[in-house]
């Protein structure tokens, strides 16, 4: 598993590689009219693709924080609802327990 992890990352830098090669003109940006400045496309393009992949994992982490404290606040309510069983045999554990088996005055003499 570790080679093929490898072997697509290897793949994966030698594309970039490449396309940073190939798309080395100068673009032109402009921001709102206000700003104007100049890069090569490819770092454009890195640019952006980093900015989504910064904006997929924080909200990856914003949900994972959201479910975390929903889970620690549930853990605390059942943690202050869970009333300790009564010391002894649960009910029905007993031999001779259950339904059938109630003592009648008759049974002891």
């Amino acid at each position: 598993m570790q080679v093929i992890r490898w072997v697509i990352g290897i793949t994966v830098f030698v594309a970039l590689l490449l396309l940073a090669l190939q798309n080395a003109k100068i673009v032109e940006l402009n921001f709102l009219n206000l700003v104007t400045f100049q890069a090569p496309l490819i770092l454009v393009v890195l640019v952006v693709f980093a900015a989504g992949v910064a904006a997929g994992l924080l909200a990856g982490v914003l949900k994972v924080a959201r479910l975390k404290r929903q889970l620690n606040k549930l853990r605390h309510e059942h943690r202050t609802r869970v009333e300790p069983m009564p010391h002894g045999a649960a009910p029905g554990t007993a031999p001779a327990s259950g339904p059938g088996f109630e003592r009648n005055a008759l049974d002891d003499g």
